[in-house]
C-alpha cells in the first residue's frame, strides 16, 4: 500500500517518464469540437486510449456519437478492440460516451515493470486512432 504521497509520485513519473520516452505532439484536447478529446488512462488496474465526448449539451453529445458509430466499421478496421459505450461512468461517477481500446496486458501504474508494455500500447492505438480522426474529421465534424 503507497501513502498518498508516494501515490501521486508514481502517477507523476509515470506520466514524465511516458512523455521522455516517446516525445510526441498529440491530439488528444485540441480536436477544434468542444467537449471531445482524446485521452491517455491509467490506474492502479487499467490503461486505455479513449476518445470522450463530454459536451455541457448532451443533444451535441449525442450527434456527434451518432457520427462516430456510422463509422464504427471503419474503426474497427484499424482497432477491431475499439469499444463503443453510449454511458460509461467515470470514476466520478459522471457519464459520458465513450470510445476507447482497453490495454489487455497485466498492468498498475504502481508497478513500474508494467509500464513499458503500456506506453507502447498507448503509442501504437493512439496514433491509429489519431489518424483514423484525422482521415474522417470532416463527416464527425459534420452535425
Amino acid at each position: 500500500m503507497f501513502s498518498k504521497e508516494e501515490a501521486a509520485k508514481l502517477r507523476k513519473d509515470f506520466w514524465t517518464s511516458f512523455g521522455k520516452s516517446f516525445p510526441r505532439k498529440w491530439l488528444l484536447y485540441n480536436t477544434k469540437i468542444k467537449g471531445v478529446a482524446f485521452k491517455f488512462v491509467a490506474d492502479r488496474k487499467k490503461a486505455m486510449v479513449a476518445l470522450d465526448l463530454e459536451n455541457p449539451d448532451e443533444l451535441v453529445n449525442m450527434l456527434y456519437y451518432d457520427q462516430l458509430l456510422s463509422l464504427k466499421t471503419l474503426l474497427e478496421s484499424d482497432l477491431p478492440e475499439v469499444i463503443f459505450d453510449d454511458e460509461y461512468t467515470l470514476d466520478s461517477g459522471k457519464k459520458i460516451h465513450r470510445i476507447y481500446i482497453p490495454y489487455e496486458g497485466k498492468f498498475s501504474i504502481h508497478n513500474k515493470n508494467t509500464w513499458r508494455d503500456c506506453y507502447e500500447f498507448y503509442m501504437e492505438n493512439m496514433t491509429k486512432f489519431e489518424l483514423f480522426y484525422y482521415e474522417y474529421e470532416d463527416i464527425i465534424k459534420n452535425i
